[in-house]
């Protein structure tokens, strides 16, 4: 089944290289919604990646004649995503946080607390890491992509991947643990003042 869709999606490519608009259209239903995660998940904010998705179809179809390989199309759209996010990355200004609204009627557990603290501790520690570092965690853990073929995404060298995976993943733990460290001095600071 894979490999049917493999070859349909490479025919779709090979259309759209010849400037079949339908063609590309169909390719970018497909690649929106992953692109649009990824790249959520390395600048951690939903209008640049809105953004960043938009600029990176934009890329795909006028540099789409230029690819040589159209069964390396998924790759090689995903090194022009990372490249546009690294972009918007370095050109953010600071903003607020954006909040994201839920529906007041759903009745909340006690561990749907506990799984919003979690995330938002995780989250938190991944927004302290370079987007470089975010970018090569985000194709290696929620793609699933092997480090060779990161390396070939974000254009850098095999162990340069693995020094960022590495340094990153450092990073978090580090951040996981400092938080969590204060959140107990926080918690005892908060019962004595109670007692």
């Amino acid at each position: 089944m894979r490999q049917v869709r493999s070859r349909m999606d490479e025919q779709l490519v090979i259309r759209a290289q010849d400037g079949d608009q339908a063609a590309f259209a169909m390719l970018a239903v497909e690649v929106g919604p992953r692109f649009h995660a990824v790249a959520y998940r390395i600048l951690r904010d939903v209008s640049l990646a809105e953004d960043a998705v938009q600029q990176a179809l934009l890329d795909t179809w006028q540099d789409l004649p230029r690819l040589r390989e159209p069964g390396r199309f998924s790759a090689w759209s995903y090194r022009l995503l990372i490249r546009v996010c690294y972009a918007q990355a370095r050109h953010a200004r600071r903003r607020l946080p954006e909040v994201e609204l839920v529906e007041a009627d759903v009745r909340a557990t006690r561990d749907d607390y506990a799984n919003i603290a979690d995330r938002d501790q995780l989250d938190r520690g991944f927004q302290r890491l370079s987007v470089e570092q975010r970018a090569v965690v985000v194709l290696h853990h929620y793609l699933g992509l092997p480090v060779k073929d990161v390396a070939e995404v974000v254009d850098a060298p095999v162990e340069t991947v693995r020094t960022r995976l590495k340094r990153a993943m450092a990073a978090l733990r580090s951040a996981l643990q400092a938080d969590a460290r204060h959140m107990a001095d926080d918690a005892e600071t908060y019962t004595e003042v109670v007692a």
